[in-house]
């Protein structure tokens, strides 16, 4: 009876021990099969960032529709086909004895030209207005009106300022002249339109001064490029205090854009370029409702490291800072500041870019349903990008 007590006693804990024993398994194998999940989920990630990589390598990019590359040989051909149309219509032209453009459709720009270009209108009047079996004058039934863009090439004029000078006959000691009016360049030989259009053609169109002066030079106005960008400098200077009250305008902004873009800048000595970064600062609430005319700043830095961003808005008083997904920004949101650390506002589009890359690889329904919900409310919460005047930031 003691050793069946006995028994049974050893056969309880021996059982106890293979329950624990069982326990710790089925525990080590739930560990196991998670590594085994998320070492499956790391691996299909790595699969779906070798994808994208070696789709940006030897693939088109997904938001670069019309490359620039593929531009060139796309004019050519249609240059060979303005010569071919025009070769065409002539022939037609000789063969059928009449204008080639009159069985032709009319222009598809017609009244679609900005309202606020100039008309220069201009009748063409038939030979006679008699009629042909001798009734007499006709009577004008209607017309046939018809646009097409004309330009005036850009011509220099001289600016003739007299100031006439007035004094007295009688005795001859006082006289009246109106004072010379200021000038960017005092003497010189520039008006402030043409310093504007200096500036715009540098800034704006990407005309470097020596071309400048090769333009110029073809209508017979000799300047060196040294005193065009003495020119624009002055101009710089005169534009500065409009540029600080832009400035203090962002300062005070509650939320502002921010972004950044590269730019090839001369490297001297070296006779190749570098890889510089203008950086936007931007406030534009219209589309929230605001009533302030919005306001960019751009800054240039030589890099892109957080530090820049953190110099570029010292001072301003914001609380919400919108951006994209870049690192260098999150040094913004633990820095001391009376109004506290900046709050990261994050962008649709870049939001969208992740659904389209996973919508794109996985066909998952949940990122299709994200990359509608984004594009939907994405023409009300765009901001300009440095590099366009507006983009997908």
């Amino acid at each position: 009876m003691i050793a069946w007590g006995m028994d049974a006693a050893s056969l309880a804990e021996e059982n106890a021990a293979l329950k624990a024993l069982l326990a710790r398994s089925q525990s080590d194998l739930a560990e196991h099969q998670a590594a085994l999940a998320a070492s499956e989920e790391a691996r299909r990630r790595l699969e779906i960032i070798i994808d994208d990589l070696r789709r940006e390598k030897f693939g088109s990019k997904s938001e670069k529709l019309t490359p620039d590359q593929f531009n060139l040989p796309l004019e050519d051909v249609e240059i060979a086909q303005g010569v071919l149309d025009a070769a065409q219509e002539k022939a037609a032209a000789i063969i059928q004895g009449k204008s080639a453009r009159a069985d032709r459709s009319r222009n598809g720009n017609r009244g679609q030209f900005p309202a606020h270009l100039p008309r220069v209108e201009r009748v063409i009047e038939p030979r006679s207005t008699l009629c042909p079996c001798g009734c007499g004058p006709m009577t004008m039934i209607g017309e046939d009106v018809s646009e097409r863009l004309d330009v005036i090439p850009a011509q220099f004029r001289v600016l003739v300022t007299r100031r006439p000078k007035y004094a007295c006959r009688r005795c001859s000691s006082a006289v009246a002249q109106a004072h010379a009016p200021e000038h960017i360049v005092p003497g010189g030989l520039p008006t402030e339109a043409l310093i504007a259009q200096v500036i715009v053609a540098k800034f704006g169109d990407h005309l470097p001064f020596y071309r400048q002066a090769e333009i110029y030079a073809r209508q017979g106005v000799v300047l060196d490029r040294a005193t065009l960008g003495n020119w624009a400098g002055r101009a710089c200077f005169h534009l500065q205090p409009i540029a600080d009250h832009m400035s203090k305008r962002l300062a005070f902004a509650d939320q502002v854009f921010m972004d950044e873009t590269t730019a090839p800048v001369l490297d001297p000595g070296r006779r190749r370029t570098k890889k510089g970064f203008f950086w936007a600062i931007a406030s534009d609430d219209r589309g929230h409702g605001g009533t302030d005319p919005p306001v960019v700043l751009f800054r240039y830095a030589p890099g892109r490291g957080g530090a820049h961003a953190e110099r570029f808005l010292h001072g301003y008083h914001g609380r919400y800072l919108q951006c994209d997904g870049y690192d260098g920004y999150e040094l913004l949101t633990r820095i001391c500041r009376d109004e506290g650390p900046w709050t990261l506002v994050h962008c649709w589009s870049h939001l969208r870019r992740r659904f389209v890359k996973l919508l794109r690889n996985t066909k998952s329904p949940i990122a299709e349903t994200a990359v509608r919900h984004a594009l939907r409310h994405r023409s009300r919460h765009t901001w300009p990008r440095a590099g366009s005047a507006a983009g997908d930031a």
